[in-house]
């Protein structure tokens, strides 16, 4: 080999290895650093005439009787609300790491009675509680739906998207900071989304090719402990750094994901076949049924009797048998499936059998 083309082939190399790096906030996230769900129970008012079909006692009757009482309005018990432009909802919203009070945050709203659209309508003030009991925020405004329904008097109706679902931008203020142990401790530790020993061992040993030696250290095959400044202040620059600093992860174990409902068939490039000889046909069984009548004859005293007669017709498509030889990529699996003209299902039929045959060692993942 020359000096020519050894140099083309550690250029590939090269631009090989920079496409597959990753940068380490796209593998890993901080321990303590996430979202909290928060969830709430509401009533939106102003619809037209779509909402919950308000009863006596019910739910929605008691919330609206509630939220009267609590403004200065006293019901009779005697007296009954019918109203329809009132819907009872739930609300959920998603907290996120390090948000603060007076901050914004984006709210679904989900119709739980009777209502067949949220167009229209008006959220009132609702707290959000998270998984604590505690109130984190507070969700009032107008909804958005994206959804629309239509019916007509014999009973006919046409929705598009989904009308008993809102959103509603911005629509609820933090109230309760939730605390992160983020500026405390003299390190954090990074979880890798996906597990995997050699990619936990990469990530560590860029990190201390690019800080420092004895920075950060191995805990398992998930997680790396990394030491940070003592000073709060100098963290977030750290951790700028720490998290644009890229690392090639490893080649994932090989997998093929089928989706049963949809049948899609999904199949890693680390799949390999030892060898091994496939045939793949199809066998078609076709029964019809048809009616013979028989009459008697014009002076007999017989009667009209009709026989049914089945008929059986059984056909098989002209498959050939494909070979795989050892250490098959998957193109090529692909390639020979797609010759005999095998749908996704006999796709998945081929490969169970395989996995049976011992000839295909990928894990088989059904979803």
């Amino acid at each position: 080999m020359n000096i020519k083309s050894l140099t083309l082939l550690l250029l590939l190399g090269a631009l090989t290895t920079t496409a597959q790096a990753e940068r380490i906030k796209d593998l890993a996230s901080i321990t303590g650093v996430r979202s909290n769900q928060l969830v709430g129970y509401g009533i939106v008012v102003g619809l037209n005439g779509t909402g919950d079909k308000v009863k006596s006692g019910d739910f929605t009757s008691q919330s609206l009787r509630s939220m009267l009482t609590q403004l200065g309005v006293k019901l009779p018990t005697s007296v009954q609300i019918k109203s329809k432009n009132i819907a009872a909802v739930m609300i959920s919203a998603s907290l996120p790491p390090f948000a603060v009070a007076g901050q914004n945050l984006n709210i679904t709203v989900n119709a739980i009675g009777e209502a067949s659209s949220l167009r229209g309508g008006t959220l009132l003030m609702s707290p959000l509680k998270g998984a604590d009991g505690q109130v984190y925020a507070i969700a009032q405004g107008n909804l958005i739906v994206g959804g629309l329904s239509a019916s007509g008097n014999d009973g006919s109706k046409v929705s598009v998207n989904i009308p008993t679902v809102g959103n509603v931008p911005n629509g609820a203020t933090v109230e309760r900071e939730v605390y992160s142990p983020f500026n405390e401790g003299s390190s954090l530790t990074l979880n890798l989304h996906t597990f995997d020993f050699t990619t936990a061992n990469r990530l560590a040993m860029s990190i201390n090719k690019a800080i420092g030696p004895q920075t950060s250290r191995t805990i398992n095959g998930g997680s790396i402990k990394v030491n940070m400044p003592r000073d709060p202040s100098q963290r977030v620059a750290f951790m700028s750094l720490l998290e644009n600093l890229e690392v090639q992860p490893a080649q994932s174990a090989a997998r093929i994901i089928i989706n049963s409902r949809t049948g899609t068939v999904v199949i890693n490039s680390q799949v390999k076949v030892r060898a091994a000889a496939v045939s793949h046909g199809n066998l078609t069984v076709t029964i019809s049924e048809n009616l013979n009548v028989s009459q008697p004859g014009a002076f007999s005293d017989g009667e009209t009797v009709v026989t049914p007669q089945s008929d059986i017709t059984i056909t098989e498509e002209d498959k050939r048998m494909f070979v795989f030889n050892p250490g098959v990529s998957l193109d090529e699996i692909v390639r020979a499936v797609n010759q005999v003209g095998a749908g996704p299902s006999d796709l998945v039929a081929i490969l169970e059998a395989l996995k049976g045959a011992g000839a295909l060692t990928a894990e088989l993942i059904v979803i």
